[in-house]
Formats: C-alpha cells, structure tokens, sequence
C-alpha cells in the first residue's frame, strides 16, 4: 500500500506493508529518537506528534498517518535543545534514553498548557519510563523551563 505523509515537514510517499508500525517507518527515515522500550504502549520512548497530537508510535500503524503531519523530536529541534538544556542542568539525563520520549511529551504539555501545575506535569511524566531519575530532576527541569519562560525566555 502506498502512503504519503509530512514528517518533520517534508513529504514522503511511500510503499508499505500494511502491517508497518509508525515506529518503525519513522526510524527508517532517519528518525533514530524515537526508541522502542516495552512494546507494549507503556514506556513512552516511542513518543511522537501526529497532527500535532502525542501518540506512541509503536502503538500506531503507519497507514494511519496517511494524509497525516508527523513530528518527531528531529523536526523539534529548537524547542527540544532549549527545554533539553533545563533538564539536564537538573542532572535528569543520567542515561538519556529516557529523554526524547519525555521532551516529546513535557513540549506537548507546554504547547496545550502554558502555565501546568505540579500536579499537570506529574500526569505528562507518569507516561514516560526512566529507570535511572526517579522523576524529580525532570520535574524540577520541568518547572525551571516554566520560570524561566515567565521571566520572558523565548524559544
């Protein structure tokens, strides 16, 4: 079956099986940030915008993002490096294989609410597996991002 999508703001047409997962036709284009972690729809790693929308893409046929806008944190970049940065000075990115999964969901989460509270923002995390933090320096990257957009930082 043949599919024609945007990723990241560029147009591909392709041939696919019918059975390809998203997860797997966005890493075949290049796409290395989104990972594949449980298999199961409950780690998040797999985090990607379809019409600006977060869905897990392992989850997600690419037959269904015929038509569709999808965006990964490649086509992110700029959001991604300035709350990134956040995130790390929090030392939240012990392995780092957590992160595009949880920047993925963490720039949705600003983009449908500008000003979360601790309790919002704890919602957006519990979606996303890390192993290695604990959760709290994400929060605490989470709510510094938010101060320092407040005090008039831009993306």
């Amino acid at each position: 079956m043949k599919i024609s999508l945007m990723l990241n703001g560029t147009k591909i047409e392709r041939e696919i099986a019918p059975d390809l997962l998203l997860i797997d036709f966005v890493r075949e284009e290049g796409c290395y940030s989104v990972k594949r972690g449980c298999e199961t729809s409950g780690c998040g790693l797999c985090t990607v915008f379809l019409d600006e929308k977060p869905v897990l893409s392992c989850s997600v046929l690419a037959a269904r993002a015929d038509g569709h806008a999808v965006t990964t944190l490649e086509g992110l970049q700029k959001e991604a490096e300035e709350f990134g940065a956040f995130i790390a000075d929090q030392g939240a990115e012990q392995c780092g294989f957590c992160n595009p999964g949880m920047i993925m969901n963490a720039i949705a989460l600003f983009r449908e609410n500008p000003d979360p509270t601790e309790e919002e923002m704890k919602e957006y995390l519990a979606g996303n597996l890390c192993r290695c933090s604990g959760y709290e320096g994400q929060l605490r990257g989470m709510k510094a991002f938010l101060e320092y957009k407040k005090q008039g930082g831009a993306v």
